[in-house]
């Protein structure tokens, strides 16, 4: 079950992490880097291919009021898309100050899409109720997703590189 059908969470944000394809983990591997991460994250809905191989999940993380859904993606499709974004990151770099691995980055043909929900009230009103999300989880995932496959995280809606 994906967050989305989730009536406790409203979706916020996805985030990419880019890497090359023969570096994808194993379910195990990544079930084992998150919950090193921290032990009150709860992991449900694991999915891996019939090698083992990482397809999705989803953590939840209580005390941050937030989840992420995991899935991979790879091939053409990534590849593709990896062109596509690093033109309009290009366009967005007027001022950066790191070096960002444009070759690279069009080279990737993996990809975790990382959609980050925020747990919200039953009795919210509105969107006015005070801010409890906490956006730690989401970065340590992202940081250890692209360690463990030596990828990138990006945030794609402002072309900002998480990690390198």
């Amino acid at each position: 079950m994906s967050m989305f059908e989730d009536n406790n969470y409203r979706w916020r944000e996805t985030f990419l992490v880019l890497f090359d394809a023969k570096k994808r983990p194993t379910l195990d591997g990544v079930a084992k880097t998150i919950t090193a991460l921290n032990e009150r994250f709860e992991l449900t809905n694991r999915s891996n291919d019939d090698r083992g191989m990482f397809d999705s999940l989803t953590v939840v993380s209580a005390d941050d009021f937030a989840a992420l859904d995991i899935c991979y993606i790879g091939g053409e499709e990534v590849l593709e898309q990896g062109a596509a974004l690093v033109e309009d990151m290009k366009k967005l770099d007027a001022g950066c100050k790191t070096p960002v691995p444009w070759e690279r980055i069009q080279r990737y043909d993996g990809r975790f899409d990382v959609l980050h929900f925020e747990r919200v009230s039953e009795d919210a009103a509105d969107d006015s109720e005070e801010e409890l999300l906490d956006p730690s989880a989401l970065l340590v995932v992202l940081e250890a997703l692209a360690r463990l496959t030596g990828g990138v995280a990006i945030d794609p809606q402002t072309g900002t590189f998480l990690t390198d």
